[in-house]
């Protein structure tokens, strides 16, 4: 197949990779900027509003799609690479990832320069399942790794039968590697360590990426390849359906009946990100798969705004949380609060007091404001990368 092939199949997953960092920017913005997001749970069926409940469920699609493109990624650029070299780079790319994430994103997330909590959170994860990847490829092919992290997916939520003492060693060791959600422990010199994100059930996602990369070489036919996304797809969903309705296994939080019949349905949805439940997997990665599936040959114009963030992730997402950030600050400072107020000791994101806030049609206009101001930077980066073709570029 010709080169220009492979780059149509690459420019679908940097679409659908933009579409989901765009999809992203928008529950950071709600975090930072909407009324209740310190003090009402929006997924909460018995409160919530079918609106306020939707843009947060949307945006569960974002973390595990980034892993699992993240994985396909991997395969395809160990095209031209041989094992040791893709081994190496995958355990560089993932150790530069967790630093970033300990200095310069819990900074993003806190604005705190006494550095109170480290957060580790979605480049925690990624960094982690790259270092994990990096060294399961020199020993397994792709199918293997594929399969164990079906394993993973499928099987880690029969740890929720099993109880243990809290704060234990082991409960500890689990719930960093498997089963926690948002854990905080003492660092030792008076800070706090903020686990936000287990290691294995996310690794599972990019290792299901990695073996899923074998649809994309040069040889496969796309016909067969659209057909296997679709099908595989369908089939998640109608499992995760099934496995919904039985409300047993697959997610440790039951949907139960509620005052009407709408929000009943919200609660069938509300399945469990922290960690990420096998349920949570399918409904996230099925319509994933079928959209890789029908956005293949895409080449419109909404397709190539995407790419422009599709093709720059971590350049994206680093400067759009710095600059949602940024434009809390303003607006809280401009909101009347004295620059004490906004800096209090006990705040855990600084400039982001707990009764700051608006309504939900104005956190969707800084959404759009967000996404726009990134695109030229986003756009001129890219650009950068594709001219310069420099070493250290592709750890950006």
């Amino acid at each position: 197949m010709s080169t220009a092939g492979i780059s149509q199949r690459i420019r679908s997953i940097d679409t659908v990779r933009g579409a989901i960092m765009v999809i992203m920017a928008l529950d950071h913005v709600r975090d930072y900027f909407h009324i209740t997001a310190f003090t009402a749970d929006p997924l909460d069926p018995q409160t919530t509003t079918a609106a306020l409940f939707f843009t947060r469920w949307i945006t569960h699609f974002c973390a595990p799609s980034f892993l699992l493109l993240s994985g396909i990624s991997a395969y395809l650029s160990g095209q031209n690479k041989s094992t040791s070299e893709s081994s190496a780079f995958l355990i560089k790319r993932g150790f530069w990832l967790i630093i970033v994430e300990i200095t310069f994103m819990t900074f993003a997330f806190s604005f705190d320069i006494t550095f109170k909590t480290t957060f580790l959170a979605v480049l925690w994860s990624l960094g982690c399942s790259m270092l994990l990847l990096g060294l399961l490829i020199r020993f397994f092919s792709p199918k293997t790794i594929l399969i164990i992290g079906m394993v993973i997916l499928f099987g880690h939520n029969l740890l929720d039968y099993i109880k243990l003492t809290p704060n234990s060693a082991l409960d500890i060791f689990l719930g960093i590697l498997m089963t926690g959600g948002a854990r905080f422990y003492p660092r030792g010199d008076g800070g706090m360590l903020a686990f936000m994100y287990v290691i294995l059930p996310w690794a599972g996602h990019m290792l299901v990426g990695y073996g899923l990369g074998t649809l994309y070489k040069s040889s496969f036919p796309k016909a067969k390849r659209q057909k296997i996304l679709i099908l595989a797809g369908l089939a998640a969903v109608v499992l995760f359906v099934g496995l919904r309705f039985a409300n047993g296994y697959g997610d440790p939080v039951h949907w139960s009946g509620q005052k009407t019949g709408a929000r009943t349905f919200l609660s069938f949805l509300n399945v469990t990100k922290y960690p990420p439940s096998l349920l949570f997997t399918l409904i996230t990665q099925g319509p994933l798969l079928i959209l890789l599936a029908f956005t293949e040959n895409s080449s419109n114009r909404i397709a190539r705004i995407l790419t422009v963030y599709g093709r720059v992730p971590f350049f994206y997402f680093l400067g759009h949380f710095y600059l949602i950030h940024t434009l809390t600050m303003i607006a809280v400072l401009s909101s009347g609060y004295t620059w004490q107020q906004a800096t209090a000791p006990d705040l855990f994101f600084k400039f982001r007091p707990a009764d700051f806030g608006y309504e939900l049609g104005y956190v969707y206009l800084v959404w759009i404001a967000v996404v726009g101001l990134m695109y030229f930077p986003c756009k001129w980066f890219g650009e950068l990368k594709a001219r310069k073709r420099s070493p250290w570029l592709s750890y950006l």
